[in-house]
């Protein structure tokens, strides 16, 4: 890598830019949103929200399922990716990994939101207290708690991990209190064989331990669900339906960041367009995929003809979700098969497209687990309503504002791309380049 690259990668955190202060102001009005109207529903009880008998779960819990699903892009993709070998994953790394941090933060406000009372969070840890109260420990919620925290600080360390040698030539080129600070998490880095030797067995052996994390997770999740008698809750399948929905949507906000990077930051010529094409070609893998567990789903169901769980069923193909329901198969599925089979499909703009609406259709795809199923319970005692209020809306909006501004933070604090990856990958390129060619079996 000539220095005129290594200026490129590292401007966004030595000077910024015009765009990256705009971004960060405008991701910072919209995070206000969800203080504001968090503080509104704080002060207000949680009666301001649409939450009401029997669809006690809302908004707030399709959030929380929906970002949880997102944080897959760094762990599943990125330590799949670095243990496999591929040589173009170097400029994808480090964008999945710091999307997997951030969505995990978002994700984790839900739970506390749902609450209404988030200052009590604590009665869900297993702490010893004056009440003599202990937590259910076979509640899949408990579950969530000790899964999410495990995944979080798994996945901060392997996102640390990778960007010390970074963060030390930060360090040598800051000035003042910047130089001490990326001197203090340089953590002493001086790139010696010992060093680089312990940095890259411990980022392989996170790799694979981050891996059954992640997968773990969202089978917990998926738990909350089918642990339960709910229609068309109580399902085996759910554990491999909410990872598989969960790799597809963090796949589409990976190639969404991306694309956004790539045009913002100039960086056209470390994402390039073959990164987009690998990871259009994963993007279609996990739409055939999503798109097969889906339809094993809904013929289950529709199948054994339950009465309980035909009623969600017909709520959701023709009844009042079937607007959701049906956009949801176009955007999931419908418009990624007529993408990205093809080459021009899978360049960084269509690509991109179809990223928001994958993204889109996942948020309904939550959305439609979780209400028609509240809203048509086993016991027909009574059948609720569900109509989001505009406090859970400003919510679910300013959780998207908070998550751009933790990224744009991030940009103004480390490189995007990954210096010593890419240098590393040069390196590679050019051994290969000037390795002589291997003689041909028969020839002397």
């Amino acid at each position: 890598m000539n220095p005129e690259d290594e200026r490129l990668l590292l401007a966004p955190v030595e000077r910024g830019s015009r765009g990256l202060r705009l971004g960060l102001v405008a991701s910072a009005l919209a995070a206000g949103v969800l203080c504001a109207c968090w503080g509104y529903q704080i002060a207000h009880d949680l009666g301001v929200a649409g939450i009401n008998r029997p669809v006690f779960w809302g908004v707030y819990i399709t959030n929380f399922v929906f970002w949880i699903g997102i944080s897959h892009a760094g762990t599943l993709i990125s330590a799949i990716l670095r243990l496999t070998g591929a040589e173009w994953r170097r400029p994808v790394t480090r964008c999945a990994e710091a999307i997997t941090v951030f969505a995990l933060a978002v994700g984790g406000l839900f739970p506390l939101i749902h609450l209404g009372r988030p200052w009590l969070f604590y009665w869900l840890l297993p702490l010893p207290n004056a009440r003599g109260l202990w937590p259910n420990f076979r509640s899949p919620l408990l579950w969530d708690v000790t899964a999410i925290g495990t995944y979080f600080l798994g996945s901060s360390l392997y996102l640390f991990l990778p960007a010390i040698p970074d963060l030390a030539a930060l360090r040598d080129r800051a000035t003042g209190w910047r130089r001490r600070v990326y001197t203090w998490c340089a953590l002493g880095w001086r790139g010696t064989p010992r060093q680089w030797h312990a940095l890259e067995n411990g980022i392989r052996v996170m790799a694979v331990l981050i891996l059954p994390v992640a997968v773990s997770v969202h089978t917990i999740v998926s738990w909350d669900f089918a642990m339960s008698l709910q229609p068309m809750w109580h399902s085996t399948i759910f554990g491999p339906y909410f990872v598989a929905g969960a790799i597809y949507s963090g796949i589409a906000i990976l190639v969404a960041v991306m694309a956004a990077l790539r045009r913002g930051l100039g960086l056209g010529r470390y994402i390039s367009e073959t990164v987009f094409d690998n990871l259009g070609l994963l993007f279609l893998t996990m739409a055939l995929v999503w798109a097969y567990f889906t339809f094993a789903e809904h013929l289950t169901v529709w199948y054994g003809n339950e009465p309980a769980e035909m009623a969600v069923f017909w709520e959701r193909v023709s009844g009042r979700y079937a607007p959701a329901f049906w956009t949801m198969v176009v955007l999931n599925f419908a418009v990624p098969m007529l993408v990205l089979p093809f080459r021009r499909g899978r360049r960084p703009g269509p690509a991109s497209l179809v990223a928001v609406g994958v993204l889109l259709g996942m948020w309904l795809e939550r959305f439609l687990i979780i209400i028609p199923s509240l809203a048509n319970p086993r016991l027909a005692y009574t059948v609720g309503r569900y109509v989001p209020s505009g406090v859970e809306w400003g919510i679910t909006f300013g959780a998207f504002g908070l998550f751009v501004f933790l990224y744009h933070l991030f940009l103004r604090c480390v490189p995007a791309v990954s210096l010593w990856e890419m240098r590393a990958g040069a390196a590679a390129e050019s051994d290969t380049s000037l390795a002589p060619e291997p003689a041909r079996e028969g020839v002397r």
